[in-house]
């Protein structure tokens, strides 16, 4: 495979590879320093990447591995948490009630455990299918479905709890 045609296949997903390290890793840098250990693993193994049916499916395996092993090596305890601010836009109220809704749901999607955390990245975030999520994790896709909703649970009674808080 020449370098020509792994970029046309794989760098459009590089954005995607970005969103699930940052949810993983939370920082910005872990971030980007993830996604681009993937790339140069992909890219060490490039004549084996037509062997999968998906080469996306393929490397967002290989992007939450990556980032899993990452959180679990004595490094972990060094990450940052970087929050990113947002610019400002023609509804400024709209947009800061916007962004505090988006880092509500951020910060209750971090208390989730693991496996139903990537599962709502990947559906929710990611919009991939049940099959392909179940390629990925290695899971039926009845237990996508349940986790999926037992996340989904948690995070809206999470909502409810907080945008009612001091409301009788």
């Amino acid at each position: 495979m020449e370098q020509k045609e792994f970029l046309e296949i794989l760098l459009p997903c590089k954005d995607k590879l970005y969103r699930l390290a940052k949810r993983l890793l939370v920082s910005q840098d872990e971030a980007e320093d993830a996604v681009q250990e993937v790339f140069l693993k992909l890219w060490s193994g490039r004549d084996k990447i037509d062997n999968y049916k998906s080469s996306e499916a393929f490397a967002m395996t290989m992007t939450k591995n990556y980032c899993l092993d990452r959180l679990k090596s004595r490094q972990a305890s060094n990450l940052k948490i970087i929050h990113s601010n947002y610019k400002n836009s023609e509804n400024i109220e709209r947009q800061i009630e916007a962004n505090e809704g988006v880092e509500l749901v951020t910060r209750i999607m971090q208390t989730l455990p693991e496996k139903q955390k990537i599962i709502m990245q990947l559906r929710d975030i990611e919009q991939f299918e049940f099959a392909e999520i179940s390629q990925m994790l290695e899971i039926n896709e009845t237990a996508i479905r349940v986790s999926l909703s037992r996340a989904r649970k948690a995070v809206r009674e999470q909502l409810v709890k907080q945008y009612n808080y001091g409301i009788s």
